[in-house]
């Protein structure tokens, strides 16, 4: 990581997923297999090419058009709405104990932000489930959160960064960003700001405590 990264920085924008949570994108696909009649042609990294998975994670379909598609995907018409959700959520993992510390180290230096690309059904799961186990709501370790399909815009697009500094009041060189995808990482460099693409399963703490200086993911 360049010694200079931090110089400045008063501001981090934490990815949700793959950053915070791990996820597993085979979860979902052998859930909708089960719960699917045609299991052998399911191929889920096409289907998540659908324009319809687009528009609602910028809040431009509704969880019913969704869900809708996805009976017609994994062709099942009597699919339930519960058993297409509970599939769906199935990527998602919880957030490590090591990771809330971070976070809660961080905001006590740097103003904390979370902007995901997400949508209805997976940030009510996962926000309802986290202050289950927790005992406390996600958000309040940051000082706002952004999510793709309230803001109606989405990463890697220079609008979504525009968008979210704006509602942030937040200076671009003075903000770091973090993302899983190189691809978002990139983007936000581009747009002016620090970067850095995270590696799931490495320790994003090591992010903060020097232990990967000069390491190319930070740009």
């Amino acid at each position: 990581m360049q010694n200079n990264l931090f110089d400045g920085v008063r501001n981090i924008i934490f990815d949700l997923g793959g950053v915070l949570i791990d996820l597993d994108f085979t979860a979902p696909v052998r859930a909708f297999e089960a719960i699917g009649h045609n299991s052998g042609h399911l191929d889920y990294r096409q289907a998540i090419r659908d324009p319809l998975f687009t528009r609602f994670e910028t809040g431009e379909a509704t969880a019913e058009e969704f869900r809708a598609r996805i009976r017609e995907i994994i062709g099942n018409p009597e699919a339930s709405d519960a058993s297409i959700d509970a599939a769906w959520c199935s990527m998602m993992d919880t957030i490590p104990a090591e990771k809330i510390t971070l976070l809660r180290q961080l905001s006590g230096r740097y103003r904390l932000f979370l902007f995901s690309n997400t949508n209805t059904i997976h940030i009510s799961y996962f926000l309802e489930r986290f202050e289950k186990q927790n005992g406390y709501n996600l958000e309040s370790l940051f000082e706002q959160c952004f999510y793709s399909h309230l803001i109606g815009d989405r990463k890697p697009l220079p609008t979504s960064f525009g968008k979210i500094l704006n509602l942030g009041n937040m200076l671009k060189e003075e903000t770091l960003f973090i993302d899983d995808f190189e691809e978002n990482a990139l983007a936000a460099r581009n747009f002016g700001l620090r970067a850095i693409h995270y590696l799931p399963g490495t320790d994003l703490a090591d992010y903060f405590n020097g232990n990967r200086d000069n390491n190319p993911e930070a740009f």
